[in-house]
């Protein structure tokens, strides 16, 4: 199969102008003796959001790679999708996010729970992970509940898989998602649940939990970080030692789905990957369509209405937009500016307002949420954002450059 590197980051393009800008963050980072593999992501939701093709994503990852010059490997991801639209992104895609999410807690026969508990009864009532604090502890009863719970989701990610591999072959990478779920997955849960990977056959390289908080779109980490600290290095030690115990792919590693933004736990995630060696998928999509919006506000009087007019056209649509995302946002409706307000905003009022920097006091994450879903609006505008886009292509691709680097940063380069 196809092999993804031990960093990676998921970098998604709402209205693919920025692809370049994104892999010059690699490029630095590289050039500073850091590899992370690029990897272009564009979920179904998105792009029936904006009327896009998967097939435009292969184009811009590969004329930014070639614009570039870049020379390592790199992919392009069908992201969150099912057996239901993954046929639309196999001729384009050669990476896989495979989510299983709603099929969590689906149902499953006695027998197959029998099975289940068979293999797996010689981890009750405990058992060690290396270099992790001690033992993690499941009673039978807990046992049978995860299998109940996610034999049904890891069967449909088989399913899955193999719809895939029977047009793509083995050129593929597998990751197998379950974080847009309401329950976080415990680093015991996890441990099954690669198991479970395993007897359905599916080689999956990386896999996305739904970690404990909450991974808001575009704003920052909410919950305990020590408890999210001790979880993810669990998590971290269970994905290694898992890997030896049943045979998964060597590397296989840990996915942070809405990874964007999350700079309160970024140095507990590097701590974690240092101390095991151990390599990390984030995906940072929609901060780039975030820095499009705010790089506008201050390129120039047509850049700064436009961003106006998403804003106000989103908080008119606030219900309808939000929809889609209501498992990854928080938006309370009293903390946003009136829109007449706004509409008498200078370019940088609107860019500190929007930009994730909470060292500006005029940083307002509900802003910035609103603003992060309603892209539609951007879409519905046609030329006119793309145009705006194009012509302001030097501000904005730094915007989207700096961003993507200081993510790359934070989380892979242990922020130096």
């Amino acid at each position: 199969m196809l092999q993804l590197g031990k960093y990676s980051v998921g970098v998604g393009d709402r209205f693919g102008l920025s692809g370049g800008a994104q892999l010059q963050a690699v490029i630095r980072a590289k050039k500073q003796g850091v590899e992370v593999t690029p990897v272009w992501n564009k979920s179904n939701r998105e792009h029936t959001i904006i009327g896009t093709q998967p097939a435009s994503v292969r184009a811009e990852a590969d004329e930014a790679v070639k614009m570039l010059g870049f020379e390592s490997p790199y992919f392009v991801d069908a992201d969150h999708i099912g057996l239901n639209n993954v046929d639309l992104f196999i001729d384009s895609s050669d990476f896989f996010t495979i989510d299983v999410a709603d099929f969590i807690g689906r149902g499953v026969s006695q027998d197959k729970l029998n099975g289940f508990a068979d293999r797996y009864g010689k981890y009750v009532p405990s058992f060690e992970i290396p270099r992790i604090e001690g033992p993690l502890k499941v009673t039978k009863e807990q046992l049978l509940q995860i299998g109940q719970k996610y034999i049904p989701a890891v069967e449909q990610a088989g399913r899955i898989y193999r719809h895939i591999k029977s047009r793509k072959g083995d050129d593929i990478v597998i990751e197998v998602s379950m974080d847009e779920t309401d329950t976080p997955q415990t680093p015991a849960e996890l441990f099954f649940i690669l198991g479970m990977l395993v007897d359905e056959g599916i080689p999956a390289q990386t896999i996305a939990p739904r970690f404990v908080g909450r991974f808001n779109k575009g704003v920052d980490y909410v919950g305990d970080v020590a408890r999210f600290s001790s979880e993810f290095e669990q998590s971290v030690a269970v994905a290694a030692f898992a890997a030896g115990e049943f045979g998964l792919p060597s590397g296989i590693k840990l996915s942070l789905h809405s990874g964007s933004d999350k700079f309160a736990i970024y140095e507990a995630i590097s701590r974690a990957l240092k101390k095991f060696d151990a390599g990390l998928h984030m995906k940072t999509a929609g901060t780039t369509w975030l820095e499009e919006i705010a790089a506008l506000a201050t390129a120039d009087d047509d850049g700064l209405k436009i961003a106006k007019d998403v804003y106000c056209g989103a908080y008119e649509r606030m219900d309808e937009l939000c929809k889609p995302y209501a498992e990854v946002i928080d938006i309370k409706r009293e903390r946003l500016p009136d829109p007449q307000a706004v509409n008498k905003w200078s370019g940088e009022q609107f860019s500190e307002t929007l930009r994730h920097n909470t060292d500006c006091g005029g940083y307002n994450p509900d802003f910035r949420q609103l603003i992060h879903v309603g892209y539609k609006v951007a879409a519905e505008m046609k030329k006119r954002y793309t145009d705006a886009l194009k012509e302001n292509e030097q501000t904005v691709s730094k915007a989207v450059r700096e961003n993507i680097y200081r993510h790359i940063k934070a989380v892979f380069m242990n922020g130096t």
